[in-house]
């Protein structure tokens, strides 16, 4: 059975960093487009960040452009997001997810309905 496992979320105060890891069990997400995703209480979840078979294409959702960056490690069949400046509304559960994408050019999505594999979450908590 596919399993993600994210880890590496905690408490820390605005404008420290934190780096989360998703390490893929199961089988190996080579072919696979990654993703983040956040869900504060009371919202939807949301896209925070996508990444390409290789790592060579990504994107971000706008509010954490600039302060987040997505990569992923093959040999290591893991991936990460370093997030730096951390701000109170970055708190939330975090989720990694995975989704078969046809070639390394293919966008990282940014719906939830179109990923296929999901973690169970890890919490990140800012405070102010």
């Amino acid at each position: 059975q596919v399993q993600l496992v994210e880890s590496g979320g905690g408490l820390v105060q605005a404008g420290g960093s934190l780096r989360l890891s998703c390490a893929p069990s199961g089988r190996t997400f080579s072919r696979y487009a990654m993703g983040w995703f956040r869900q504060a209480p009371g919202k939807k979840r949301q896209f925070v960040a996508g990444i390409s078979w290789s790592g060579t294409i990504t994107n971000y959702a706008d509010s954490v452009k600039g302060r987040f960056a997505i990569t992923r490690d093959s040999a290591k069949n893991s991936m990460y997001l370093q997030m730096n400046s951390l701000k109170p509304e970055d708190t939330a559960v975090y989720y990694c997810a995975a989704v078969e994408v046809p070639s390394d050019s293919s966008i990282p999505p940014r719906d939830v309905w179109e990923y296929d594999y999901w973690g169970q979450g890890t919490q990140v908590t800012v405070s102010s």
